[in-house]
């Protein structure tokens, strides 16, 4: 009797230590959310606060934010700065969420001359302005091979139509806070156009000449382009919408400590009237 009561002891602690190392799940048992990723804390604040029963939940090292909007299920994460950081969590968000789309806020760098801080930009493509050969005379841009698909990435990943309608059909129904100037406020303006991306913060007015003669850029950023790939190449529909915070030339780092939070906001304004639109 006692020798099968310990074997029946040592099969029940077997079990539990079997058990204990099974990892937890992550995966969200409601996929198909809207995402929405911006490089710092705030730049996703306003979308955060606006969900309704909002989650947290912790996924290596990355916050992730569930809850609804606008009737709509909604994920929200900032990336940190840069590239690899927006690329990391951005892999984190899909294996774990499934999101059915990914839309990235935050601000940006105007290179068009026309683009002040406060005006949005919605990038109907976006593009890696430090990614292909670079020759002595100039960078040849290219995008690198497709690991799932080893076919040549696109140099421009092209916005998701049914993100881009929304977008322009949020654009003309968002109020967005004007721009205090030294003649006034002005209205910001929401223009459609290309946004690149590279891992440094521009602050040259050369640099901008060359990006819009390379690229025909309006705005350059830091994530967006990071974002895109990884969402084109897993099929994830993808739409990046920045607000300039400066005009990526040699006053840029004032600027942007200036005109920083108004952009944040804006962009996080747009952002949930897309969201909006998409729920409708």
């Amino acid at each position: 009797m006692r020798k099968h009561r310990c074997a029946t002891v040592g099969w029940l602690i077997l079990v539990l230590l079997a058990t204990s190392c099974v990892p937890v799940s992550h995966e969200d048992p409601n996929p198909g959310r809207i995402a929405v990723l911006g490089a710092s804390g705030k730049e996703v604040a306003r979308i955060e606060k606006m969900l309704v029963v909002p989650e947290r939940r912790e996924i290596e090292g990355i916050t992730f934010l569930t809850g609804t909007l606008g009737g709509k299920p909604v994920v929200v994460a900032s990336t940190g700065v840069g590239k690899v950081n927006a690329a990391m969590t951005a892999t984190l968000l899909i294996e774990h969420f499934r999101p059915a789309c990914v839309l990235l806020t935050g601000i940006a760098g105007g290179v068009d001359p026309n683009l002040a801080p406060g005006d949005m930009v919605i990038a109907e493509r976006t593009a890696h302005h430090d990614m292909g050969l670079l020759w002595p005379e100039a960078m040849e841009h290219g995008g690198v091979s497709n690991p799932l698909t080893h076919e040549d990435n696109p140099t421009f990943f092209v916005a998701d139509p049914r993100l881009l309608t929304a977008a322009r059909q949020a654009a003309s129904q968002t109020e967005l806070d004007a721009i205090g100037l030294r003649t006034g406020q002005r209205p910001p303006r929401i223009t459609v156009g290309t946004i690149v991306t590279g891992d440094a913060f521009v602050a040259s007015q050369d640099k901008c000449a060359e990006l819009a003669e390379t690229l025909d850029a309006d705005a350059v950023e830091m994530e967006g382009a990071a974002v895109a790939q990884l969402c084109y190449q897993r099929g994830v529909g993808c739409l990046v919408i920045r607000c300039i915070a400066d005009k990526a030339d040699e006053s840029a780092v004032l600027d942007k400590q200036k005109f920083y939070d108004l952009a944040a906001e804006n962009s996080a304004r747009l952002i949930v009237e897309v969201i909006q639109c998409l729920a409708d």
